[in-house]
Formats: structure tokens, C-alpha cells, sequence
């Protein structure tokens, strides 16, 4: 097994949370639904709050902390918006992309619990783990709903 040093790993998780940012103000734009819009705008705000937690305990450790997302992610946000102009439905769309999302976001929060950690750090992506897999059962649910209402 590969492991990284605590920096890496907070670094890593920065580009999932800026990933996450990006992408539900991206859903934002382009939901029909202003309930949706302000769910997604809700789930920006925490990804950007998640974001400042893990950049300043890589300054605490004395890092640099990361700026960007990931190539993935700005793909992805692509995808979405590019679908968004040819669907007929833009809220599903928004939410099936936001769901691959948070299936990606999980993913390396799971990775990044894999590694060896200090325990406060641990601690932290823990419960950051926790509000990710939230927001993956709340998008997955809404998007159940508009399949749904389209069937």
C-alpha cells in the first residue's frame, strides 16, 4: 500500500472539496428548480467551508496548502453543462452529475482514510466522510424523485 504524508493528503482533499464547490455552483446555474438551485448553493457553502478546515491544518503542519480541483472534476462540470443544453430535463441531469460527484467524492475520502494519520486530523476527514456521504444520500434521493416524475 502507498502512503502519502498528511500535507499530500490534506492537499488531495482540497482538490475534492474545490471539486465539489465547483460543481454544485455549476448544478446551481443550470437547475430549473429554484429549490434546487438553493440545495446546491447550500452544498457549495459546505464544500467550501470543508476546504478552509483542511487548508488550515496544512498550514498548521506548515504545507501550502492547494488552490485548484482536478482535471477530473472540471471535466466532469463540463459534461454537466454540455448535457444540461441538450436535455430536456436540466434538474435530473444536475443531479445525476452531482451524484457521480459524490461517488468520487467518497472515494477519496475513503483513500485518504486509509493512509496513517494524526488523530486529529483523522478525526476531522472523518467527519467530513460523514456530511460527503449526507450529501451523496440527499442528491441520490432527489434524483430518485425526478427520474420518478418522469416515468
Amino acid at each position: 500500500m502507498h502512503t502519502q504524508d498528511p500535507i499530500h493528503t490534506l492537499n488531495s482533499l482540497i482538490a475534492t472539496c474545490n471539486n465539489g464547490d465547483l460543481g454544485f455552483n455549476n448544478a446551481a446555474e443550470h437547475a430549473r428548480s429554484p429549490d434546487l438551485r438553493d440545495f446546491f448553493l447550500r452544498r457549495a457553502q459546505e464544500c467550501r467551508q470543508d476546504c478552509a478546515q483542511l487548508r488550515a491544518e496544512v498550514v498548521e503542519l506548515g504545507g501550502t496548502p492547494g488552490t485548484g480541483g482536478t482535471a477530473g472534476g472540471m471535466l466532469q462540470r463540463g459534461w454537466a453543462a454540455l448535457m444540461s443544453m441538450v436535455s430536456s430535463d436540466s434538474d435530473q441531469t444536475m443531479l445525476e452529475a452531482s451524484e457521480r460527484g459524490e461517488d468520487e467524492a467518497m472515494e477519496d475520502y475513503r483513500e485518504a482514510l486509509a493512509q496513517p494519520l494524526p488523530n486529529d486530523i483523522r478525526h476531522l476527514i472523518e467527519r467530513q466522510y460523514e456530511g460527503v456521504k449526507q450529501n451523496h444520500a440527499m442528491v441520490r434521493a432527489l434524483r430518485n424523485q425526478a427520474r420518478e416524475m418522469h416515468y
